[in-house]
């Protein structure tokens, strides 16, 4: 089922579609029209942290569904975002922030996903380990911040606000810290065995101003996956601080033009 044909002209009026339509050929091109939205957080939050993005996609018609992943494992994680994939009756731009960009790396083959969106987010090739990756880069400023209660760890207030959501109204930030969801450390040492990127159409939000993940890094990764790119002077929480960009670029996927090849 597609989106509805007053949907689909709004999405165009706010111009979230004329990047991928300009000079490409009809003949030599074929739309995806994919209705569903699937969402998956990372660390230091829960759901809930796609709810100012799924306030914008809903109105244009869009199916979405934020997954609830449990942080305790990579293959548990991958099994709750796959378990959402398999309900979606169509094709699906599959989204994902911070370190669920792991999984959007590997949950992206699922048939039902039509294209991948990253908002600061990690994005490993196969069998690559991210943390070697990052080591590249000078240390983001939160990593100082992580509290270890045994296995378990979550990010002190301090961080948080200064270096997790750091362009948001304090009250707000202070709010989100409150919520936040801890993480088990056995998820850290998870790597993807694919690549979606390698194989479906990729889109990355660039946060300026992170101090989770270093820019740098996060420009690297969307380079070498030749994804469409945005840039936002924001922290690392832009689904939340700039959640109108972060909407658009996922209607851009949602209406990506795929080549067809030709004979």
């Amino acid at each position: 089922m597609g989106i509805d044909r007053r949907a689909f002209a709004k999405a165009i009026a706010v111009g979230t579609l004329g990047a991928v339509m300009t000079g490409r050929s009809a003949a030599a091109s074929r739309t995806v029209h994919a209705r569903n939205i699937v969402l998956a957080h990372g660390l230091f939050a829960d759901g809930s942290c796609w709810s100012d993005v799924i306030a914008r996609l809903q109105p244009l018609g869009f199916n979405c569904t934020a997954v609830q992943n449990p942080l305790t494992s990579f293959p548990e994680a991958v099994d709750a975002v796959e378990r959402v994939l398999a309900r979606q009756d169509g094709p699906t731009v599959l989204v994902g922030h911070s370190f669920s960009g792991m999984l959007v790396t590997q949950c992206g083959m699922h048939p039902s996903v039509s294209s991948l969106v990253y908002v600061a987010a990690r994005a490993p090739d196969a069998g690559e380990d991210y943390a070697a990756l990052a080591a590249g880069f000078p240390p983001p400023p939160a990593s100082a911040g992580i509290i270890y209660d045994g296995d378990e760890g979550r990010l002190s207030e301090e961080a948080f606000l200064r270096d997790f959501a750091g362009d948001l109204p304090e009250a707000r930030a202070r709010i989100l810290h409150a919520v936040q969801m801890p993480f088990r450390r056995a998820l850290l040492s998870g790597e993807a065995d694919v690549a979606a990127w390698r194989n479906k159409s990729s889109f990355y939000a660039i946060s300026t101003e992170d101090r989770t993940i270093n820019p740098d890094l996060q420009r690297l990764m969307a380079a070498r996956m030749n994804a469409r790119t945005v840039e936002l002077r924001a922290s690392h929480l832009a689904l939340i601080s700039q959640p109108d960009a972060i909407a658009r670029l996922i209607v851009e996927a949602a209406h990506m033009i795929h080549p067809v090849a030709t004979q």
